[in-house]
């Protein structure tokens, strides 16, 4: 399991380097690769996943000069600053990352401005507080309102266009169509679109840029002139508070509550709604079609599956999403994945690196619309101050998509045009995307209007699990043992399939069945992925579909992959134990573990050789390391013996049934945690029983809302239908993706995740099937 980054010990990164070099506030030296690092360089801007790969793998957590500030680069720990909002504060968030200079500040103040608190930089308890007053708004139930117009507003500008042949979709669509939405929602007269155009790029360069002396007293007149024009619209507004819309709601609540939303706050966020509301959607939106029309495949995917649309737009996010790093300052000491920062130290959370970390996407630099973990992005943020209005720009963004597959899926980018972006530490979106295509092979000429396929029904929320499975056929079958079947998948169209690491799964699905399986092919083969099944006569009928029933030529449904028992590659030792059809991770990792040239052993027991899967394979490539214990001649795994020697250095991996993965347990209990790793063969015991189950209560402390989670739901399905974005992925308590940290409470835990200690403790529960024990439970949500 992972141990939270900000509590682990402290460390400099860089134990020594040259003489002269920088040091960092603590007194840590500086490398020269932190030094030289830039957000001002316009490679971070054309690919900052890829600008700080070398920060991924050598120094996650790092101190720049040219900044002043610590750079976070991990998902972890990205994840873990998001989340802690007391020990790393908000308030600088919309700080001027280029000092403005004292003609800069009169030019401001001539204006009458003061911008100050809005939502984003806003330290507890005032945040949640106006949050909680100002939230109804966002609600799924009233943004899929606002769908019918996105989609009229979308087809008549397509109009325009479509029998051009060549069009900008930044110019022609994509930054008019958010900015009227954004107003509509706000309840803002579109008059002057242009201008706030203008408007909101001065504001980027003056918060986030780095603009020439010169270029810094220009800014600060647009910016003091969309002070003034924002102050003039609210005045407008506040004269007539009973109009619809977000920001005459917030007013509303200002006359209701003067002490939780004071006039300074609207004011402020006059300002910042008018920019934020629009511009990520807009660069978001064009970030995506660029990423898809570029990845030609992942394209003709959508074009031919709609329904794989939802899920594109997540994987869009986390590849090229528009915010793509955010800001925090230290309240205390603290540490961040392992690196000492001094009270008071400014830190950029870069999560355009951490939605490429290897650690927790599978093939992360791959473009996958196919990605179940996608929607895991942290684009958005994380925690109390998720982006309020993710589900307004994922809406047009799935909308946009919609339309486009449907009238043009012919359209492609414009050959050797270049991509600019606005040079600045967080958000990223082009000036222009140019498309081009053939209107003559438009799909309503040729068919007409009625011949175009309709939009699927539209809900706001996370991409249903169903849609995303890419098809394959079963190239392959082979017996294994007795009971026991090698099926070897392909792609129809013979295009290579995702990259894999050992641990991971994918979930088959054929003839109404759909169950998860360990990989254990050869992770370097792409045109093929393979998987053991054993027939299980008495099983819930998947395993006799897929053994019985399937047959070399048919199609069939696969997910993934995606990799939740990922090897530490990091030890000096490790020991792999498996038991029956828990031999198929463990292959993987000992495959693994040997082109690493990493000493390890693998301990495989079963009832018989003829019952033993992939035994040929494993005594030709693993024989010097295997360990075999086959039941009918004899033979017992002797675990007291095998683990006698297990040091903290060491690593335990193991599958197989509960009472193997009980009894490593228990001989492990004074292990360091991450010595044991294990994964059990299902998650039988952990399903809702509405007839047996109580209504209970989660009170999500960080949100600063109730949930009622009702007998017949689980309380994944409550957070849910609430608006939060919790993960799952097997929906049995077999996986921990769904993870959610408890404050207080006693937990009825049914996963076969967690550690007896680690259940112990009350502090974390797997929302898909674990309940509360009594009437209430406090969430870290």
């Amino acid at each position: 399991m992972n141990i939270p980054a900000a509590t682990s010990m402290g460390r400099c990164p860089v134990p020594s380097v040259g003489a002269g070099a920088a040091a960092a506030p603590h007194g840590c030296p500086v490398s020269a690769r932190a030094a030289a690092f830039n957000p001002f360089d316009p490679a971070y801007m054309q690919d900052p996943g890829d600008y700080l790969r070398w920060a991924r793998e050598e120094e996650p957590v790092f101190f720049s000069p040219q900044l002043g500030y610590w750079v976070v680069t991990r998902y972890e720990d990205v994840k873990a600053v998001f989340r802690d909002n007391l020990l790393f504060s908000p308030s600088v968030a919309l700080e001027k990352i280029t000092p403005a200079s004292p003609q800069v500040l009169q030019i401001l103040q001539g204006y009458g401005f003061a911008m100050n608190r809005t939502m984003v930089n806003e330290d507890e308890p005032d945040h949640m507080e106006r949050r909680r007053l100002l939230t109804d708004a966002f609600l799924p139930e009233r943004l899929v309102t606002l769908e019918p117009m996105v989609r009229s507003l979308a087809r008549k500008t397509m109009d325009r266009f479509i029998d051009k042949g060549r069009a900008d979709l930044v110019a022609e669509m994509f930054y008019e169509i958010p900015l009227n939405i954004a107003l509509k929602f706000l309840g803002v007269p579109d008059e002057g679109a242009e201008q706030l155009r203008q408007f909101a790029v001065a504001h980027t360069l003056n918060t986030w840029g780095r603009p020439t002396p010169e270029e810094q007293l220009a800014i600060a007149h647009n910016v003091g002139r969309f002070w003034q024009t924002a102050q003039g619209i609210l005045d407008t507004m506040r004269a007539n508070p009973d109009g619809e819309g977000w920001m005459y709601e917030t007013i509303r609540q200002h006359l209701r509550h003067p002490d939780v939303v004071p006039e300074s706050y609207l004011r402020s966020m006059m300002m910042a709604i008018l920019a934020a509301a629009h511009e990520t959607t807009s660069n978001a939106t064009a970030n995506a079609f660029h990423t898809l029309l570029t990845h030609r495949n992942a394209w003709e995917d959508i074009c031919t599956n709609p329904a794989l649309i939802p899920n594109a737009v997540e994987e869009c996010l986390r590849v090229a999403g528009s915010i793509i790093a955010w800001r925090r300052v230290a309240t205390a000491d603290a540490v961040v994945g392992g690196v000492q920062i001094p009270q008071g130290g400014k830190i950029l959370m870069v999560q355009a690196s951490a939605n490429f970390d290897p650690r927790h996407f599978e093939n992360p630099d791959e473009v996958d619309v196919f990605r179940e973990s996608a929607v895991e992005h942290l684009t958005f943020g994380y925690g109390a101050h998720q982006c309020m209005g993710k589900n307004i720009g994922r809406l047009q963004m799935r909308v946009f998509l919609e339309e486009f597959v449907r009238r043009l899926p012919h359209m492609r980018l414009v050959a050797g045009q270049k991509v600019d972006y606005l040079s600045n530490t967080s958000f990223r979106g082009p000036s222009a995307l140019w498309v081009e295509w053939e209107p003559a092979q438009n799909p309503e000429r040729r068919q007409g209007s009625q011949g175009l396929s309709a939009p699927p029904s539209f809900y706001i929320g996370p991409p249903a699990k169903d849609s995303i499975t890419r098809t394959l056929v079963l190239h392959d079958k082979q017996p294994e043992g007795e009971g026991l079947w090698r099926l070897v998948f392909a792609d129809p169209q013979g295009r290579a399939l995702p990259a894999w690491s050992a641990g991971a799964h994918v979930d088959v699905v054929a003839g109404g069945f759909r169950r998860k399986y360990s990989l254990c092919g050869s992770a370097e083969d792409r045109s093929h992925l393979q998987v053991v099944v054993q027939r299980e006569e008495r099983g819930r009928g998947g395993s006799l579909h897929f053994c019985d029933v399937l047959q070399p030529g048919d199609s069939v449904q696969l997910a993934g992959p995606k990799n939740l028992f990922r090897l530490d590659e990091s030890a000096e030792r490790y020991l792999l134990i498996a038991a029956g059809i828990g031999i198929t991770p463990m292959l993987a990792m000992a495959d693994r573990l040997q082109r690493l040239g990493k000493p390890y052993t693998l301990h495989y027991a079963g009832r018989s050789r003829a019952q033993m899967a992939l035994l040929a394979r494993l005594e030709r490539d693993h024989g010097d390391h295997l360990r075999l214990y086959v039941k009918d001649q004899g033979q017992r795994m002797d675990l007291h013996a095998l683990l006698a020697s297990v040091g903290m250095q060491d690593r335990v991996y193991a599958c197989g049934p509960d009472r193997l993965i009980d009894e490593l347990e228990a001989l492990g209990a004074h292990w360091p945690a991450g010595v044991l790793h294990y994964e059990h063969f299902s998650g039988e015991g952990s399903g809702l029983q509405p007839e047996k189950e109580h209504s209970f209560v989660a009170e999500l402390q960080d949100s600063q809302v109730r949930v009622t989670v009702p007998r017949d739901r689980t309380l994944l399905q409550a957070l849910q239908a609430a608006g939060f974005d919790v993960p799952c992925d097997c929906g049995e308590g077999l996986c921990g993706t769904c993870e959610v940290a408890v404050v207080e409470g006693e937990i009825d835990h049914r996963d076969k995740v967690l550690s007896k200690s680690e259940r112990a403790t009350h502090r974390r529960m797997l929302a898909c099937c674990s309940r509360a024990v009594g009437d209430k439970i406090v969430l870290a949500l």
